[in-house]
């Protein structure tokens, strides 16, 4: 294929959606600015099917989760958030302090963000994991006030899993609100939800465009990443065992109907084996139905070799990567663009949805090629600082004056030399 041929080819699902996607959002937007809590009562009730006194979560409710918890899953929780400490921890950024000329220091400094909100989806599947992923980092970066946002159940409950995993991040403004609106609210604040400076997680394609509309606000908070439906591509050479290699891309076509999954190889015979394993498997799953819709996006792709493969993979910029290939470590400065990589055959995806460390809030639809996943810096400020001393502004003033003047702005110019002037 030449490359119009192939993106036309690896297209994400929805994309001629998107006007549709921003009219909805605005709407939105419009409802929540004007009615505050009203309208997400009313958002609430149409969109989740609940009627709700109150949206956030009370004691009552945190120790209800608690005691309903199966508590091996409360263990595994706990067993992930130390993997998350430990690789968030060894990745912080720190301040530091540096002359740039005598008598001139330069330095930076870290501050947490003051009022981060955390989305957690629960629309097809809670997903506590994502409480963990954005939590952890949270409490390290040590800001201040946490807001957690995350659908109600039927029963007009948040999940108890989502609620567990949000306390053991010491989370406890915990509020029951979904999708678009959930974000709104968060943007806008409510009598009820406050107005966040940040916005974080991933979630559905209104989640998606609820976030990147809220960055585009004037005075709007600003936003982790564009993070929305999941997407994984897996190149593979013909040692790949077909079980593994199928299992992978089902493991991220039961996201959602709308999910993306792709395999790259040099094997005519690993997909014809991968696509009969990919049947095979889809059948015993339980979420078959929805898997089997984003199944219509999947694609297939023979490459002439390795290399190609990687080119179709930077160019498609994968929330996942998957690399299981014989040697996947001498490949790896091959990959330029993707989110998350996994190196071999026992590396799944599902070790870094949950366990392995690493965070699975990732750039989705193409991002990865200029946006990171979270991490501890995501949820910090860096602010620079200089302390000139007379020295130092006889040193570097002329500089500034010049440059000052090259630009036609004399009261910069001016700024500095009344105080050259001063000190002769």
């Amino acid at each position: 294929m030449g490359p119009q041929a192939r993106e036309r080819a690896l297209a994400r699902p929805g994309g001629s959606e998107q006007g549709e996607l921003e009219t909805a959002v605005r709407r939105v937007f419009g409802q929540v600015r004007e009615d505050g809590d009203g309208a997400l009562r009313a958002l609430t009730r149409r969109f989740d099917g609940v009627e709700l006194a109150q949206f956030a979560v009370d004691d009552y409710e945190f120790a209800h989760a608690e005691a309903s918890l199966d508590p091996a899953l409360r263990a595994a929780m706990v067993e992930t958030i130390a993997r998350l400490e430990t690789w968030h921890r060894a990745g912080m950024g720190a301040g530091f302090e540096v002359d740039t000329a005598p008598g001139v220091a330069c330095g930076r400094m870290l501050r947490p963000i003051a009022r981060v909100g955390l989305y957690v989806p629960a629309g097809s599947a809670p997903l506590p994991s994502t409480a963990l992923m954005l939590g952890v980092p949270a409490a390290l970066a040590g800001c201040p006030q946490v807001v957690l946002c995350t659908p109600p159940r039927a029963d007009g409950r948040a999940d108890p899993a989502v609620l567990v995993a949000a306390k053991l991040c010491g989370i406890d403004q915990v509020f029951k609100l979904g999708g678009a609106q959930a974000i709104a609210a968060m943007s806008l604040g409510t009598d009820s939800v406050p107005r966040c400076d940040k916005l974080f997680g991933p979630g559905n394609r209104y989640v998606t465009a609820a976030k990147q509309h809220a960055a585009m606000m004037a005075g709007g908070p600003a936003i982790d990443m564009p993070a929305g439906p999941s997407e994984v591509l897996v190149i593979a050479d013909a040692g790949a065992p077909p079980v593994h290699v199928a299992a992978d891309l089902l493991s991220q076509a039961e996201h959602g109907p709308d999910s993306q999954v792709i395999l790259a190889t040099n094997s005519a015979a690993l997909i014809d084996a991968v696509d009969h394993e990919v049947r095979s498997q889809l059948m015993a799953l339980p979420r078959r139905e929805i898997a089997g819709q984003a199944l219509q996006h999947a694609r297939l792709c023979l490459v002439a070799n390795l290399d190609e493969a990687f080119a179709l993979s930077n160019d498609y910029a994968p929330e996942h990567l998957i690399l299981a290939l014989r040697e996947p470590r001498a490949w790896l400065d091959k990959v330029e663009s993707a989110g998350s990589v996994f190196l071999g055959d026992y590396a799944p995806e599902g070790l870094g949805d949950y366990c392995s460390g690493t965070n699975h809030v990732l750039p989705t639809h193409g991002a990865a090629r200029a946006w990171s996943g979270v991490s501890v810096a995501s949820f910090q400020k860096a602010i620079s600082y200089q302390e000139v001393s007379r020295e130092g502004l006889a040193a570097i003033g002329p500089a500034a004056v010049t440059m000052a003047r090259a630009e036609g702005l004399e009261a910069h110019a001016q700024s500095v030399l009344r105080r050259l002037e001063a000190s002769a």
